[in-house]
């Protein structure tokens, strides 16, 4: 694994509160370009704004989570990454329902912004698993 990564997986491990505030912004950044910017500019990517709105409050209440969890004095902070991680999977799994229910609609534009965000997401969800699993070999 990247150097990169591992160190700051480590840095996340010994700070695990982080990775909720991390979470907590993208969610937050995943809120405002589904209800502002893909919702103004909806006929290039062609997803209803229903479905828009739909996942931008999905979003909205992933970031009150995951930043709650950063200002409430965790002792089961695994769990609740956890949650968050879970959360974000399933997320993931409707949005792909989305994209393929309305793919006859949607511009390159809007399958490019989904598949990026999924990636992105993806990725968080795979370091959050990494730093709950590398806490726990350390506990052993």
């Amino acid at each position: 694994m990247n150097t990169r990564i591992q160190r700051f997986i480590e840095t996340l491990r010994k700070k695990p509160k982080q990775i909720f505030l991390i979470d907590g912004f993208g969610a937050l950044l995943t809120m405002f370009f589904l209800a502002v910017v893909l919702v103004t500019f909806q006929k290039y990517i062609g997803m209803p704004r229903t479905v828009l709105y739909f996942l931008s409050t999905i979003a909205f209440a992933f970031a009150v989570y995951s930043v709650s969890c950063y200002f409430i004095h965790l002792t089961n902070w695994r769990f609740l990454l956890k949650i968050i991680a879970f959360a974000n999977l399933t997320y993931c799994f409707l949005t792909i329902g989305f994209v393929y229910y309305h793919f006859q609609n949607l511009t390159t534009l809007g399958l490019l912004y989904f598949f990026l965000e999924l990636l992105i997401i993806l990725g968080l969800v795979a370091i959050e698993l990494m730093v709950i699993l590398n806490q726990k070999k350390n506990n052993l």
